[in-house]
């Protein structure tokens, strides 16, 4: 661990806004993460973890603490106890495309629909990442995790994050806290070894993205090469010379809503229904069984509906900004707030309210934000 000159958070964030902090530290191995947030947390001081930096809108002002570098890197390969699988556990700080790059390189398929995605490992559990119908709940096994309360390095297995639609218990939420606060310190992934041949793909969302049909064929590499052309098309690759790409990719969560209200929607507007959660089977002790069954309530799956086309069906296109400001939608994605150069935190996160309140008129429905909001109000 070394302590570095603080820099503005504009030059580590995606959205290339926010101010300088108090004071800065580098964590570059696994030890010197935990002994930084020990001594942060000894001390009582404010803190900010920072890894790719993709996922935070951070205010203008200074802030009035410590922000941590996460800069650990590692792969090691572990046994597993499944046959034809294999396991990864990757330090927190390793950047996140070049693990899904080393796994495809490697023939193990899990993560391939997820290239591109900026950000470190660490960060993709606490808000369940995904792309393309693939999501980090389906490979994850366990994270190493530096609990606040205790101080301690748990063993935390993924059933216990509580991962939804872009969400954990790790994660703080706009208005809301974090259920269980501490820093990720290593993850770990179980993936299917099936080498370099080319093998059908898994889930329709995926299939459609792509081209395919449950028929096709094709490997890890091109699934990862198409996947990256097709984020790049929609600015969702980092590149210095494509200002739509300056921003916290999409900017608020595709809603998940009831399917009574779903249905209060256009029809064109994009839907996915989510899976029904059965009830268990209901058991009647014979001696209390009195010749009547209460049928099961009839459930209809929830709702996950398009923000991207709410957004732009609400009158805001891509290209979209107000009057004056330094902030607007991608030109080629709505659904991305960007930085056109030398914008404040203060204007994205007054186009954010902005298009909230055009989605709210027009149909009747609150888009969340996606990303960590620190220092900032919606």
């Amino acid at each position: 661990m070394r302590e570095v000159s603080p820099r503005p958070l504009a030059e580590l964030t995606t959205l290339r806004v926010g101010g300088t902090p108090a004071r800065m530290l580098e964590a570059t191995t696994r030890e010197e993460l935990i002994a930084a947030m020990t001594q942060i947390w000894a001390d009582r001081e404010p803190w900010l973890v920072i890894g790719g930096g993709s996922n935070l809108l951070v205010g203008d002002d200074p802030f009035d603490g410590t922000a941590v570098l996460v800069r650990s890197r590692g792969i090691a390969r572990i046994p597993s106890d499944r046959e034809d699988r294999v396991r990864l556990r990757v330090q927190a700080g390793h950047d996140w495309d070049d693990l899904v790059a080393h796994t495809v390189t490697a023939g193990l398929r899990g993560i391939e629909a997820m290239s591109g995605i900026p950000g470190t490992v660490g960060a993709a559990p606490i808000q369940n990442i995904g792309a393309y119908g693939q999501e980090i709940v389906e490979t994850l096994v366990e994270v190493e995790l530096l609990d606040e309360d205790t101080g301690e390095v748990e063993i935390v297995p993924a059933a216990e994050l509580e991962l939804g639609f872009r969400t954990s218990v790790l994660k703080a939420h706009y208005g809301h806290g974090a259920r269980r606060r501490g820093v990720i310190i290593s993850v770990t992934l179980e993936l299917a070894d099936v080498g370099q041949v080319d093998i059908p793909v898994g889930g329709l969302q995926l299939r459609n993205a792509l081209g395919l049909t449950a028929e096709d064929e094709v490997s890890l590499g091109w699934i990862r090469e198409t996947v990256l052309a097709t984020r790049a098309r929609k600015g969702m690759v980092l590149d210095d010379s494509d200002p739509d790409t300056f921003s916290a990719g999409s900017f608020f969560q595709n809603a998940v809503v009831s399917a009574s209200f779903a249905r209060t929607l256009p029809d064109a507007c994009p839907r996915w229904p989510l899976q029904v959660e059965l009830d268990a089977v209901q058991v009647i002790p014979l001696e209390s069984y009195a010749g009547l069954v209460t049928p099961p309530l009839s459930e209809q799956p929830d709702v996950k509906v398009s923000a991207a086309w709410l957004i732009e069906h609400a009158g805001l296109r891509k290209g979209f900004r107000l009057p004056h400001s330094r902030a607007g939608l991608s030109t080629k994605h709505a659904l991305a707030l960007t930085n056109r150069g030398g914008a404040t935190a203060a204007e994205v996160a007054e186009l954010a309210r902005y298009v909230q309140l055009r989605v709210q008129s027009e149909f009747g429905l609150l888009l969340q934000p996606e990303p960590i909001l620190i220092g900032v109000e919606l």
